[in-house]
């Protein structure tokens, strides 16, 4: 998959969140958004990242920024993330992996020696007209949040 860099359109989107609603990138126009590629809800790593997110959402909102979070699982899966955890932002359901290999965030990846094709972990800043001001990838769970404050702050 082609990776996005510094600069470039952000690929648009249209896809449904935890309560079943349709989330477009175009319902942020006009706002920055940080955008977060997790493999697989209630997982340690993507909970320490969704958890991380929500933790930072009131210095995200100082900084002009709405947060979204987007992995294969259904939106019912991420319906009980959600409610479990008490995120508070939307978690897009990608169940064909489009918008992820649109953005790079699907690829090979392994696991004790054996490869197989999933998500890549991943995060961006876009900006308020759809660019991206920062990629991310193969991040770290925990430095998601940091990374995005250093571009927006």
């Amino acid at each position: 998959m082609a990776k996005l860099n510094v600069g470039d359109k952000a690929p648009a989107f249209s896809l449904l969140d935890q309560d079943g609603k349709k989330v477009s990138l175009s319902d942020f126009k006009g706002k920055k958004l940080l955008l977060y590629f997790y493999p697989k809800a209630d997982t340690p790593g993507c909970t320490k990242q969704s958890c991380s997110v929500r933790d930072a959402s009131k210095e995200l909102k100082k900084l002009g920024a709405a947060a979204l979070g987007i992995s294969p699982d259904e939106p019912p899966k991420q319906k009980k993330f959600d409610d479990k955890y008490s995120l508070g932002f939307p978690l897009l359901s990608d169940a064909d992996n489009k918008v992820a290999k649109a953005y790079g965030a699907w690829g090979e990846k392994s696991m004790y020696g054996k490869k197989y094709e999933g998500i890549i972990r991943s995060s961006f800043v876009i900006d308020e007209q759809g660019k991206i001001l920062q990629a991310s990838y193969k991040v770290k769970p925990l430095d998601t949040v940091p990374n995005a404050k250093e571009v927006l702050a």
